[in-house]
């Protein structure tokens, strides 16, 4: 009941945070939006790295870095709005981004509320020392990063 206050209370913010994706306002404030979203997004990429690993045994599960990690990429992940709230497609900056992400935001909201919720309960089983659902939290994580990259990252 716990994690479904919280993950509620998350979505709620985030979608209330910003409603609409605003314009850039020049091409400097463009290329610092996508600066600063691939900045953000490496070090999602660099906390889900050890998280993948162990999904896969290729490294022994460890619930202290498995709640570190969850706790970073949860905290990144409320970030993302922030970030990606600026439309950057009117200028020629160089980006993944597809222009669905702006054309229904909503959308692309709704899967950062995904991660925030998927990285909040890794973190809390990992807390908990629930061993017996690691693998699938984490993989609840994965899910959630490829729900958004098959929709709005270009390949």
């Amino acid at each position: 009941m716990k994690i479904r206050f919280i993950t509620a209370l998350i979505g709620a913010v985030v979608i209330s945070a910003s409603l609409n994706a605003a314009p850039a306002k020049s091409e400097k404030h463009a290329a610092a939006a996508v600066q600063f979203r691939q900045a953000m997004l490496q070090l999602v990429r660099s906390n889900v790295g050890a998280l993948g690993g162990m999904a896969k045994d290729q490294i022994p599960m460890n619930a202290a870095t498995l709640e570190k990690n969850a706790m970073r990429i949860e905290q990144l992940s409320l970030m993302m709005d922030d970030y990606f709230s600026v439309d950057t497609r009117n200028f020629p900056v160089e980006t993944d981004a597809l222009p669905g992400v702006w054309e229904d935001y909503a959308d692309f909201q709704s899967k950062i509320v995904a991660l925030t919720t998927a990285a909040n309960e890794l973190k809390v089983a990992a807390q908990q020392g629930d061993e017996s659902s690691y693998k699938a939290k984490i993989g609840a994580i994965f899910k959630s990063c490829k729900g958004c990259h098959d929709t709005y990252k270009a390949e």
